[in-house]
């Protein structure tokens, strides 16, 4: 608890104590000079603590590794944390896919921040040239995300012999032990706008390559990504609540316009993720002792 006296409050006592009962203007002077420097005190006494309490909030877990989402632009990383990256996404198996609203990570095609809230993050650069077309409303299955709106879609990879599922638990099913993850990640631009990519186009559908399960594709030409060591991500997390997991992350760096109906139709045909609905974004990680360094 503390206990603070205000400008105001402190000027009218001063004035009360005064022992000559006709003041000169050079005590007048004298007390008001007095009456503000005490004001100034108070002033960064209280900034001070709040300086402190902001600290004490965002207490850094550097107990964890190296944590996700981050700006892709900057390599800067103090996290002395290493683990083995995880194979191309080719050799591993896609254990499930899942959307953000906003972008999570910030890159060079998608730096507009948006805000700090549960949906807040990175939209794409191109989101204020949209059309009225484009944006366009189009309700249908898919919720927590519009025409006008930036996603970050995470395909994400396992080594366990996994099948397909809901949730990161498929990623991680049980007997195995140590499993290398791995999410592919690509940022879109939401329109209505059916010439635009297709998400079932990028789904799973049960398509096998090699003995894998894979996706039917992830856009090749957004740019070159950005590989580095990671975790999880996902709004329960910031910057004093960190994730334990260890994941490799290979993000690309531009943004691609996505058709908002097509992200309907994958709700609508009963994926095998369960999504229905695009989740909130964990806030950047800004700290270079929480992250990786981009080699």
């Amino acid at each position: 608890m503390k206990y603070t006296i205000s400008a105001s409050a402190l000027a009218l006592l001063l004035v009360g104590c005064a022992v000559d009962p006709v003041a000169t203007d050079a005590a007048v002077e004298d007390t008001t000079s007095d009456v503000v420097e005490a004001a100034d005190v108070e002033e960064t006494v209280e900034e001070a603590a709040e300086m402190v309490e902001e600290a004490a909030s965002e207490a850094l877990c550097l107990a964890s590794g190296p944590q996700t989402p981050r700006d892709i632009s900057s390599p800067l990383g103090l996290n002395p944390v290493t683990f083995p990256m995880a194979p191309a996404a080719s050799e591993m198996n896609l254990c499930n896919i899942h959307t953000h609203t906003n972008a999570e990570h910030k890159g060079p095609g998608f730096s507009v921040f948006v805000d700090g809230s549960d949906y807040g993050g990175y939209a794409c650069n191109e989101t204020a040239d949209l059309t009225e077309a484009e944006l366009a409303p189009a309700p249908g299955a898919y919720g927590k995300v519009k025409p006008g709106d930036t996603i970050e879609v995470h395909w994400v990879h396992t080594s366990c012999a996994a099948t397909p599922g809901e949730g990161l638990g498929a990623c991680v099913p049980e007997g195995c032990t140590d499993p290398l993850l791995r999410v592919e990640a690509q940022t879109f631009l939401v329109v209505n706008d059916t010439s635009a990519l297709n998400f079932m186009d990028m789904a799973y559908g049960g398509n096998m390559v090699d003995g894998k399960h894979q996706a039917k594709m992830i856009p090749a030409n957004t740019g070159t990504p950005v590989n580095f060591l990671g975790s999880t991500t996902g709004p329960s997390y910031d910057q004093s609540t960190c994730s334990p997991a260890q994941v490799t992350w290979n993000v690309r760096p531009m943004c691609a316009k996505l058709d908002i109906n097509s992200l309907h139709a994958w709700a609508e045909s009963g994926n095998v993720f369960n999504e229905t609905a695009s989740h909130g974004v964990r806030q950047l990680v800004t700290a270079p002792e929480l992250l990786s360094t981009i080699e």
